[in-house]
């Protein structure tokens, strides 16, 4: 299949992630088909893509005219069937394998022979989704990143079985969306996640040492190597309890004590401090 081939593209989710990548690819011009488990979950994911489409117009990124457009080409549904209808779907549903495999083989099972399956897992096994099928020569990782319509960045994961021809159309799906590619194989958390967990991982456990403030330790690494957000900052952007989910995953396969969870992050989750979207983790971001 070549990417002239693909009109219409699937997203398995309209959660934070699915509904910026359904935004994502109905501005390049992709008619789309989101599904959600239920009503009330697409019609939240929905308002969240219509705020995130009107801030772009509010700050003249995108054009009022454009953005109908865009959401004239979405169909939001609740009914997996309709993906029947897809040449690439994209899956973006809660980073649980045992649910991800069961929404490849129901996906393996809707869409034609020729249907490109993804998932944008952060760190999960594509290999494993792939054997879900019947066509794991067709199955890679997308993985974007948050929040989708301004991250510049996708991280195509090639598993095992995966094709040359479905890497070439994955390389030409990531040009046509805006992103730059990067492709990495199939290790849990593949390139970003790989260098980021162990990073931040480190920059709790010394900051639970008592090495420095929160603020000295995030001030070092903006000041002294240019990075935009330091380490805690970025933790809580990312979210606790995602970054504990990947560090585990991590941990389970290679059992390297690096992505080793430290105790002051899992009791941090355990008390509902996630950061940003929780309104407090290392930072309070109620005031």
């Amino acid at each position: 299949m070549d990417i002239q081939d693909v009109k219409t593209i699937g997203v398995v989710g309209c959660g934070l992630m699915g509904a910026g990548i359904v935004e994502t690819s109905a501005k390049a011009g992709f008619n789309v088909v989101v599904r959600e488990i239920n009503d009330e979950l697409l019609q939240k994911g929905m308002a969240r893509l219509r705020g995130s489409m009107e801030k772009a117009v509010s700050k003249g990124k995108l054009a009022a005219e454009d953005k109908q457009a865009a959401l004239d080409r979405i169909s939001a549904t609740t009914d997996m069937e309709a993906f029947s209808a897809c040449q690439l779907v994209v899956e973006a549903a809660i980073e649980n394998l045992d649910l991800k495999k069961q929404i490849f083989a129901d996906l393996d099972r809707i869409c034609p022979p020729e249907t490109i399956l993804s998932s944008n897992t952060s760190s999960l096994n594509i290999t494993s989704m792939a054997a879900a099928t019947q066509r794991p020569d067709k199955v890679f990782g997308l993985h974007f990143f948050n929040p989708v319509p301004v991250m510049p960045l996708l991280e195509i994961v090639r598993a095992l079985l995966t094709s040359e021809e479905t890497m070439v159309l994955g390389r030409a799906l990531g040009e046509k969306l805006g992103k730059t590619v990067v492709v990495a194989k199939d290790r849990p958390g593949f390139i970003a996640n790989l260098l980021f967990v162990p990073y931040a991982l480190d920059a709790i456990r010394w900051y639970d040492a008592g090495l420095a403030t929160k603020e000295d330790i995030d001030t070092t690494m903006k000041l002294g190597f240019n990075h935009p957000m330091g380490p805690l900052t970025l933790c809580d952007f990312v979210g606790l309890d995602t970054l504990l989910f990947i560090a585990d995953a991590m941990y389970d396969e290679f059992k390297d004590d690096r992505y080793a969870a430290p105790p002051l992050l899992r009791r941090m989750v355990m008390a509902g401090l996630m950061g940003r979207k929780s309104g407090r983790g290392f930072y309070d971001y109620g005031k």
